[in-house]
């Protein structure tokens, strides 16, 4: 099974990773199921890559069918230091406008049918969720997003909190001003528990959230509509798919030493030679 440095994730609308050469469709068993969908290897500049469609090509999973644990636990399993997530979000503040881009450093999480942990079975472990992404994953994809050029219209904004809802349903316009009142700068269906189980795999992550909408709070702003918001994603494809490749990039010529790298060392309860049979096998992989 081949390597992999980084691992891309995209969500809404973003099905491939254009600049992936030399393809392998890799189908993967992992102790929770199968991703969402094969995953496709390769090289982006020379650089070792996996990427993943989150609801699968042609869309077919809702946020709460999303397997994230199959997800990460694949992607580890290849190798990924470095996990980009690509995603699409409303906006919950005025100054964070559609087709914007965030890099949110924080996250709430309000989903309530997901399986959050490779954990339990006889394995504990306690992962410190203070900084939930990575900074210097965070920092590359500034970078990147220098690198590969916003239109004048567009900005990027550096922090913020992702609020993340269960979905399948938008927000009642009660529950938008509520995340508001949280102090949440974007809203989502899908970083968490992705972003939880990351860190439990001790993987960096880091989010570039596509504005397309202002949920429902904003009385000048029409209500946030399927359609609405995948029209704008789809205007934001190909910034997002040249800032993935200026990103990997990065990561190749640097590798940063990231924090998450060792995040079991000081969480991890149970010790691995104590465990037995499939708990051993996964918390050793996790370890890897």
């Amino acid at each position: 099974m081949d390597k992999a440095l980084v691992g891309v994730i995209g969500g809404s609308g973003l099905y491939a990773m254009d600049s992936l050469q030399d393809v392998q469709e890799l189908r993967i068993d992992t102790p929770f199921g199968p991703p969402s969908d094969a995953i496709m290897t390769g090289r982006v500049d020379g650089v070792a890559v996996a990427f993943l469609a989150r609801h699968g090509r042609g869309h077919k999973l809702i946020p709460s069918e999303v397997p994230y644990r199959a997800n990460v636990f694949a992607m580890k399993t290849l190798g990924v230091r470095y996990l980009i997530s690509l995603s699409a979000v409303g906006s919950l503040r005025q100054d964070l406008r559609p087709l914007d881009m965030v890099l949110p450093d924080q996250f709430i999480d309000l989903t309530r049918r997901r399986e959050s942990t490779f954990f339990g079975d006889g394995a504990v472990a306690h992962v410190s969720m203070a900084q939930p992404v990575c900074p210097l994953l965070t920092d590359v994809l500034a970078r990147a997003v220098q690198a590969a050029g916003l239109p004048q219209e567009q900005r990027l904004h550096r922090g913020g909190s992702y609020v993340c809802i269960e979905g399948p349903q938008f927000s009642t316009m009660a529950e938008s001003h509520w995340y508001r009142s949280m102090g949440a700068s974007v809203i989502g269906m899908t970083n968490m528990p992705e972003a939880k189980l990351a860190r439990e795999a001790q993987i960096a992550y880091a989010s570039l959230a596509m504005v397309t909408d202002y949920d429902c709070w904003n009385p000048r702003a029409p209500h946030v509509t399927s359609d609405f918001a995948l029209a704008n994603l789809l205007k934001n494809a190909g910034h997002a798919q040249q800032i993935s490749r200026a990103a990997v990039q990065l990561l190749g010529a640097e590798r940063p030493a990231s924090d998450a790298h060792t995040a079991l060392a000081a969480a991890l309860i149970s010790q691995p030679q104590h465990l037995q049979g499939p708990i051993r096998e996964r918390v050793e992989t996790l370890l890897a």
